[in-house]
């Protein structure tokens, strides 16, 4: 008897990634001969050893057929974006220049629904640290000028706009704004009620993800790109990521964890959300499945200053990762946090019960959680501007407070700036011993 192998695309080995073999699935059920315009969004990965040549073979085969194009390069991971319909997917999956074609997916902002408790207050206190001259990169859904990023003096020093592509900042849904005061806002406007770890750093914003909160892999690809073409230009020196999307397979095989992945080899240190898919295990999402960077959870400091009752956030994500790597690498406050406030933004209408004193809102999220250990790192760059990404994640892990029952702490501003400043001295005697 003769048995049915089934639809091509469940017989592709590792040509194509379990995204977009879902997305040909569900096209199948409405359109069993593929015969539609059906367009899919997709990421084409090209080998390295092909010239350009044969990935222009493949551009040109794509782009010729209406309802199909590839037109933007991603030159870190040697890929094409682009939309293709099922039928030019299988027709260019087999080609000998094509590495995987992955379905271009949906990434989210993370909000599920401080200053002092991190130790940063005391930082600033004793060591009158700022995040003075340290550029924190927020890639999200863009950022308002308000007030406590603007006066006395606006530390908004660039804006990227790769979802309508304006010039001036703006922030039409307000996740993004917070987090950039999360990071680096100076309470100016709260008389320094609201104040951040780094009221002094600069904020480049990247607007990446739409009105909605959301966007493409893609699209975060593109800002992180964007990001090291401009390092030495701005002076980047971390990118904020309070955003991800489901993680399906490994972190060796995932553009965006790849992406990040070269950035942090760049000098960059990137802090990303682990997700609000919590308290289940293996729920990390990408970025922050990939090993090298620093992926943040949320701790809930139960609005008292003790670490006593501190506890993991119902909501934060869980380890191991999809590779059995443990994460998160370090916990960061994430609920009830009070931030800037986007004016006639979508999280302004969501959620207007929120609003603290017209100027401020209040989330949770590991999406908070991030920029404010982005923010802690500033201080740790603006007293030792040589530590490596590597010294950084290593001296937050080891100054972090095992409190949490988990296998890294709560952070700890006071004993990371102490060792950050005396870093290279302390790995010399280390290494002497």
């Amino acid at each position: 008897m003769n048995r049915r192998l089934g639809p091509w695309f469940e017989h592709t080995g590792r040509k194509l990634d379990p995204g977009l073999i879902e997305q040909l699935r569900n096209n199948r059920k409405t359109d069993p001969l593929e015969t539609s315009n059906h367009e899919i969004p997709v990421i084409v990965h090209f080998k390295k050893e092909y010239e350009q040549a044969a990935k222009n073979n493949i551009l040109q085969t794509c782009n010729k057929v209406s309802h199909n194009k590839l037109d933007k390069e991603f030159r870190l991971i040697n890929g094409m974006q682009g939309y293709l319909t099922p039928a030019m997917i299988k027709q260019i999956k087999d080609d000998d220049s094509v590495e995987r074609i992955f379905y271009d997916r949906r990434v989210s902002a993370f909000l599920d629904i401080a200053s002092h408790h991190t130790g940063a207050s005391q930082v600033k206190e004793q060591l009158q640290l700022t995040g003075k001259d340290v550029t924190i990169a927020v890639i999200d859904t863009g950022i308002y000028p308000h007030e406590d990023l603007t006066n006395p003096v606006n530390r908004i020093i660039a804006f990227k706009d790769l979802v309508a592509g304006k010039e001036d900042p703006y922030d039409d849904n307000g996740h993004g704004t917070h987090c950039a005061g999360d990071a680096a806002g100076n309470g100016y406007l709260s008389e320094g009620e609201y104040i951040s770890p780094a009221p002094e750093a600069s904020i480049i914003g990247i607007k990446a993800l739409d009105s909605d909160g959301g966007g493409r892999l893609s699209t975060i690809m593109e800002g992180i790109e964007w990001c090291i073409e401009h390092k030495k230009e701005y002076n980047i020196r971390i990118i904020s990521l309070s955003l991800g999307a489901p993680a399906y397979e490994s972190f060796r095989d995932d553009p965006l964890s790849l992406t990040v992945q070269e950035a942090w080899h760049q000098g960059i240190v990137v802090c990303a959300a682990a997700g609000n898919s919590g308290p289940q295990s293996s729920t990390i999402s990408t970025p922050a499945i990939n090993p090298f960077v620093l992926t943040v959870g949320s701790a809930d400091d139960n609005d008292t200053l003790k670490r006593e009752d501190d506890s993991i956030a119902e909501y934060s994500s869980r380890g191991p990762t999809i590779d059995s790597f443990i994460k998160p690498d370090v916990y960061s406050p994430g609920s009830n946090i009070i931030s800037l406030l986007a004016p006639d933004s979508a999280v302004e209408k969501q959620l207007p019960e929120q609003i603290i004193n017209k100027g401020y809102i209040q989330m949770s999220g590991t999406s908070m959680a991030t920029p404010i250990c982005a923010g802690i790192i500033a201080l740790m760059l603006e007293v030792n501007p040589h530590l490596s990404p590597n010294d950084i994640k290593s001296i937050l892990q080891s100054t972090a407070r095992p409190m949490l029952n988990d296998t890294w702490g709560y952070i700890d501003a006071v004993g990371a700036v102490n060792m950050a400043e005396n870093y290279q001295s302390w790995r010399k005697e280390v290494t002497r011993s």
